[in-house]
């Protein structure tokens, strides 16, 4: 499939919600190997295709096949592309495929793999870089907009709150456990500090996904999106302090991730978006990619891109324009042109 247009239609026309993207990724497998690279699953479900003259650098591209699961029909006319995935993330995948696939005689071996589960619990990210040698320099494929390089994503922490209470008439003055519950999330965005801010990326925030309970027993899901350095284990303790009989579960932590403006590879985005007639603006998310789950491991050159407007993520206009998907993939092929130089 040689036309990138197509193959991004294709892919979004395949649903692969987190857990169910193994339609995706054999398509992907395929369509990989018919444009000339050396594809293959892994374990995980992964989809791994490599090409160029093997001689050389990796430069890995990284993006994730699954989306969060509310159907959106597909559809497609002159100017856009709308579908589930369209900017988060299977238009950034698309576009690194079709970069690539552009740059065969590349001097070394540019991997592209699309991976499973980012959306829930990011387990592809983490198989790929607890098994595989870390690359030279690494591309995250996310929305950033064909003329912003994105250099840092905030980490976060999720947080169970669970308190049980004993039952009692309603008119007991004795605090129900969804009171108590209550009560811990204030204390929660006390302990945060009065500065928290979800738009800031050097300030903690919190959401309260979720609230589930009654008089005797309540439960609080919490998102907690944290600023490189921020001490996680300080506030888990603190809030176990502020229980209130309660118990706090840290379910997962994440830190954040950041690179500097020197970075080759933040670089060598810079330089391609002025290539390509482009004023580069360096970004920093105040979400997750797995450009946090892979940091741990691969402590190499990183940076994300990928055409998409970010802010369509999950919504349901969810769209992309083709003249900023193709815009991108000019700037990820020249990327590739610059890493050659440079590495």
């Amino acid at each position: 499939m040689n036309n990138p247009v197509d193959l991004l239609h294709a892919m979004l026309s395949i649903p692969s919600p987190s857990g169910r993207e193994d339609e995706l990724a054999r398509f992907l497998e395929k369509t990989m190997n018919d444009l000339g690279m050396a594809a293959r699953r892994d374990e995980a479900g992964n989809v791994i295709g490599d090409i160029g003259s093997g001689k050389g650098p990796v430069v890995m591209f990284l993006g994730h096949l699954d989306t969060v699961d509310r159907p959106l029909p597909v559809r497609r006319d002159r100017d856009r592309l709308t579908g589930r995935g369209a900017a988060d993330a299977k238009g950034p995948l698309a576009a690194m495929i079709s970069a690539a696939a552009a740059r065969p005689s590349f001097p070394g071996t540019i991997r592209v793999a699309g991976a499973v589960e980012e959306e829930r619990l990011s387990r592809g990210g983490e198989h790929l870089a607890r098994t595989l040698p870390p690359p030279d320099a690494l591309l995250i494929g996310e929305p950033s907009g064909w003329s912003r390089v994105v250099l840092g994503y905030k980490g976060k922490i999720d947080i169970e709150y669970r308190v049980t209470r004993p039952a009692t008439h309603s008119t007991n003055p004795e605090a129900k456990a969804t009171e108590v519950a209550v009560a811990f999330w204030h204390d929660l965005l006390e302990a945060l500090g009065p500065e928290r801010d979800h738009g800031a990326f050097g300030h903690p925030a919190a959401t309260l996904r979720g609230v589930h309970g009654d008089a005797t027993e309540a439960r609080l899901d919490i998102d907690c999106r944290i600023p490189p350095g921020f001490d996680a284990e300080a506030l888990a303790e603190r809030l176990r302090l502020l229980a209130n009989g309660g118990e706090v579960t840290v379910i997962r932590h994440i830190p954040a991730a950041r690179s500097p403006r020197s970075d080759p590879v933040v670089r060598a985005v810079t330089a391609a978006i002025r290539r390509c007639g482009g004023t580069p603006r360096p970004t920093l998310k105040t979400g997750t990619s797995d450009m946090n789950t892979v940091a741990p491991h691969w402590n190499v050159p990183v940076a994300a891109y990928g055409p998409g407007d970010g802010s369509l993520d999950h919504a349901d206009t969810e769209h992309i324009e083709i003249a900023e998907y193709l815009k991108g993939i000019d700037v990820l092929t020249t990327t590739l042109d610059e890493l050659a130089a440079a590495l």
